[in-house]
Order: structure tokens, then C-alpha cells, then sequence
């Protein structure tokens, strides 16, 4: 069984009852999105905007790697892939 872990940083895990991880069906970061929503109703709009962009204040990593230097939702996963959803701290 194939599997991407995505780790839910603790403002959203009320969304997917304090699950700290998801384990979502390996494709690309939009379908893995797709399928939180799928699972937790709600999230999505936290992590996407009405462009379909994911939103400024909401880093995502795969691997550690920014998607925005990637192919931002068409970027690629694989099983076993780490998805790490960060939101930005906004300096002051």
C-alpha cells in the first residue's frame, strides 16, 4: 500500500481531529489537498485561495523542499514522501 504522509501543523488539527499526520494516496501536492478535503471538510480553503493558488501565508514542503520551487500543486509525490503544511509566522 502505497502512502504520503502529510504532516497538519496544530492551528489546522482541529480540522482533522488533532491528527498531528494524514496518510493520503501518492500523486501530486493538488491531489493530495483534494484528498484532506475528502477526509476533513473545511481544510481546504484554509490552504488554497479562490485562485486555486495555495495561499501566501501557507508554506508547503515536500521533503523539505519548498513546492514553490518545485511545481507547486503539480508537483510530483511518491510513496513515502513527507508533506509538511507550514504557515507562515508573520513578522511584526
Amino acid at each position: 500500500d502505497r502512502a504520503v504522509t502529510i504532516r497538519i501543523p496544530t492551528p489546522l488539527r482541529k480540522l482533522t481531529n488533532e491528527q498531528e499526520t494524514v496518510e493520503v494516496e501518492p500523486t501530486t501536492v493538488g491531489a493530495a489537498i483534494d484528498e484532506l478535503e475528502g477526509k476533513f471538510p473545511g481544510i481546504k480553503e484554509r490552504l488554497v485561495g479562490e485562485d486555486g493558488e495555495v495561499r501566501r501565508f501557507v508554506n508547503v514542503y515536500v521533503n523539505q523542499e519548498d513546492i514553490r520551487f518545485l511545481e507547486n500543486q503539480a508537483t510530483s509525490l511518491k510513496d513515502g514522501d513527507d508533506v509538511s503544511i507550514i504557515p507562515a509566522i508573520a513578522g511584526g
